[in-house]
């Protein structure tokens, strides 16, 4: 998520390739690893500068691929993969290039190394997020595998004595026109001592077997057969379970506790006040919680937050009132729209949101003879190795960081104060670090304990000429943010606007003359973060709604619409008619059914829907989805779609129902009872279609989420003519009138 607004992707420059090769110790396997070239590093360096992070020598060669003597080809991956299969994507772009055999192909979480696996989007820093995985990825990984298969090439022309250009690689095997071959793990070794390619050519996209292809994913075994490990499973020797008593209102803290009742709780071995609350230690997890429901504890609140929602949200309008800090102006919008011969204005709401990912927050933190472990969904290991370390007063390389499959993030395991992480590093400190400490969140924990989407509050007015064309919109936005004030603000900040609040509005493909945007910082205790597509998930809400609505005022049909303003975006402009074609748009629909689009870019990819609703009085069922997007070339179509179905599943849920609230300042919600996620039968048909492409790969893991609420809003009001502009979906509004 720190590169929600970094749009620019760095490239190794193809001239500047150095490669590692090594032997693994007792396996003669061949480990190949990619550096990026000065020259990309120097943009890398001052990528990171402008991210808050001073610029850097360039990093050591980082090691991705293992070939190993029994023919597997391990692919160590830098990111962390919480269900939306960058895993198999990473490894399969490695097969392509290496022309492995899927079936040979293995893949390990890196380890904590900014220096090997940065993420090439965030600079020197390792980490996930901003659906960068693959995009970043892509020519680093080639590049490695491609030098890989030259030098297993090299190895076997050498054994056998001909020309490396007369030997043919295929499916995990080398072999020649003579008749001799032999398989990867019989070159592996010996190809360790071949010399390092001064440069690679890269495989014709028009030559790939496996990207584009179906291609099973790699992890889907482990985990139906339940093989596979997450933070949750961890067990060390002599582990105490934690979990901390936090202040019931945002802002507040501890001021005395008695921990006699917990005492009496079999297991209970200590309470510790922390700066999050008292944490609660036993030798298992029923235990810790028990003992901490049986804590007293004494909260100074004189500086939490006491406000409702709904309180908020009446400041938030004030504050809309008047400009805030400018994000972006072209033209002179108030005096356009002053003249303009048909004005629209509206305002739309947004709640703050939870992630509530199917697994709670949680990790295990050790002390070493050496430092310290932690076994963690590690989504920032950047930030969580140099934050521990800095509470267990260790060199951030004392800190090993063993990252594990994570249920779900959507956002929440990558913050820029590594909050669980810290949370388990300063309990294990407090409590002498004799025993490994496993800190566990209860779903009421994460319900409750912030971290949320922001709420956000938007006020547009825009204006048509006497033939209905855009020539004016003005738009005011009030939200929290969450990266005024962190590191984070230098790159995602700009002349005291928080960029990510913005997007999405800022750079609209939408041929407008004349625009205003400005944003005001509404502040509270309570705590925000992103949330799977960050500021997208209410902009994209707020622009396509008014989109639709200019074009009802303009007597001209949505789509029609919204092509004319799309001339300068051909892009956008096919994936809209692809979405349209495949829904059938146009054609008649019956009484009491709508359909309504929506088109919106993030990450670098665009992304269109078509929805279908039946509506019968206050009740709305969607029925089907059509999706198109242009996300450059489609490693895994498969886990393409199915990302693009689960962004569907997860804005649907949060435009139905998804609301978190305050009352005097305590949350209202705090299981899935109060919370609610989509059900089973909310979930529509969706039907996915993605645009042949030769460009690089851009991002999937969020670019489904924005469009789906503007889509659904629009069908409603083809089926009803009655606009629905706040989420969720108030559908009592639907009865009156």
């Amino acid at each position: 998520m720190y590169a929600a607004m970094l749009s620019k992707r760095l490239t190794p420059s193809s001239s500047r390739r150095n490669f590692l090769v090594v032997s693994a110790a007792g396996a003669g396997a061949l480990v190949i690893g990619f550096a990026l070239g000065e020259e990309a590093h120097a943009e890398e360096a001052a990528n990171g500068s402008k991210a808050g992070a001073g610029p850097k020598a360039p990093p050591m060669p980082d090691a991705f691929i293992h070939i190993a003597p029994d023919d597997s080809v391990t692919v160590l991956i830098k990111h962390l993969d919480m269900g939306q299969g960058v895993t198999t994507g990473l490894t399969t772009i490695v097969a392509e290039e290496l022309d492995a055999d899927w079936s040979q192909m293995r893949a390990e979480f890196a380890p904590a190394n900014a220096k090997l696996y940065n993420n090439l989007a965030f600079g020197p820093m390792q980490g996930t997020g901003g659906s960068t995985s693959v995009a970043n990825s892509w020519d680093q990984l080639r590049s490695a595998a491609a030098a890989a298969r030259a030098m297993l090439v090299a190895a076997a022309a050498e054994e056998w004595k001909v020309s490396a250009s007369e030997i043919a690689v295929h499916k995990g095997r080398l072999s020649h026109r003579s008749g001799k071959s032999g398989s990867f793990g019989q070159f592996a070794e010996k190809a360790t001592h071949m010399p390092l390619p001064a440069d690679v050519t890269l495989k014709d996209p028009d030559k790939f077997e496996l990207i584009g292809a179906k291609t099973p994913r790699i992890d889907s075994n482990e985990k139906t057969t339940g093989k596979a490990i997450y933070a949750q499973d961890i067990r060390r020797p002599g582990m105490l379970t934690a979990v901390i008593a936090r202040p019931p209102r945002f802002g507040g803290i501890v001021k005395s506790f008695d921990a006699d009742g917990a005492k009496a709780v079999k297991g209970f071995v200590d309470a510790i006040a922390i700066p999050q609350g008292v944490a609660v230690l036993a030798e298992n997890t029923w235990a810790a919680i028990q003992a901490r429901d049986a804590l007293k504890v004494q909260w100074d609140e004189s500086k939490a937050e006491r406000r409702s929602t709904a309180a908020m949200l009446d400041e938030y309008k004030n504050l809309a009132a008047t400009p805030g800090a400018p994000a972006m102006k072209k033209g002179d919008a108030d005096a356009v729209l002053a003249k303009c011969a048909k004005t629209i204005e509206a305002e739309f709401t947004f709640p703050y949101l939870a992630h509530a990912p199917m697994e709670p927050l949680n990790c295990t933190v050790e002390r070493t003879v050496e430092g310290c472990d932690i076994w963690a969904g590690s989504q920032s290991q950047t930030v969580e190795q140099s934050i521990a370390a800095a509470i267990l007063r260790l060199r951030p390389d004392q800190v090993q960081i063993h990252t594990l499959w994570a249920g779900g993030s959507f956002g929440r395991r990558s913050t820029p104060n590594a909050d669980y992480i810290a949370e388990a590093a300063t309990i294990l400190k407090a409590s002498g670090g004799k025993r490994p400490i496993h800190l566990v969140w209860t779903r009421e924990d994460d319900i409750t304990g912030g971290r949320y989407r922001p709420m956000f509050y938007h006020s547009v007015r825009a204006g048509l000429d006497s033939s209905g064309k855009l020539l004016a919109w003005r738009h005011r936005l009030v939200g929290q943010s969450f990266i005024i004030g962190t590191p984070m603000e230098g790159g995602l900040a700009k002349d005291g606007v928080d960029l990510t609040a913005v997007q999405g509005i800022v750079d609209m493909p939408y041929a407008i003359p004349n625009m205003q945007v400005d944003w005001r910082n509404a502040t509270s205790p309570v705590t925000t973060l992103w949330w799977r597509s960050v500021g997208h998930t209410h902009t994209a809400h707020a622009v396509e709604v008014m989109i639709d609505e200019l074009a009802q005022a303009a007597n001209k049909d949505p789509l029609s619409f919204r092509l004319a303003l799309l001339e300068e975006h051909p892009r956008h402009a096919a994936v809209l008619k692809l979405a349209a074609e495949k829904a059938g748009y146009g054609t008649k629909l019956p009484r009491g059914k709508g359909r309504g689009l929506a088109l919106h870019e993030s990450f670098h990819t665009i992304v269109a829907m078509v929805v279908d609703v039946s509506v019968t009085g206050s009740t709305v069922k969607v029925d089907r989805v059509v999706a198109a997007l242009d996300c450059g070339i489609a490693v895994n179509p498969d886990v393409i779609k199915a990302q693009i179905e689960s962004g569907v599943g997860f804005g649907l849920g949060a435009a139905l129902r998804g609301k978190i609230t305050l009352s005097d300042g305590l949350v209202d919600q705090a299981n899935f009872d109060t919370y609610e996620p989509l059900r089973l039968s909310d979930m529509p048909a969706v039907d996915v279609h993605i645009v042949k492409s030769n460009q690089s790969p851009t991002g999937v893991g969020e670019p489904g989420v924005p469009p789906i609420a503007p889509a659904v809003s629009n069908a409603i009001f083809a089926a009803t003519g009655k606009r629905l502009r706040s989420l969720p979906f108030d559908f009592e509004l639907l009865k009156s009138g």
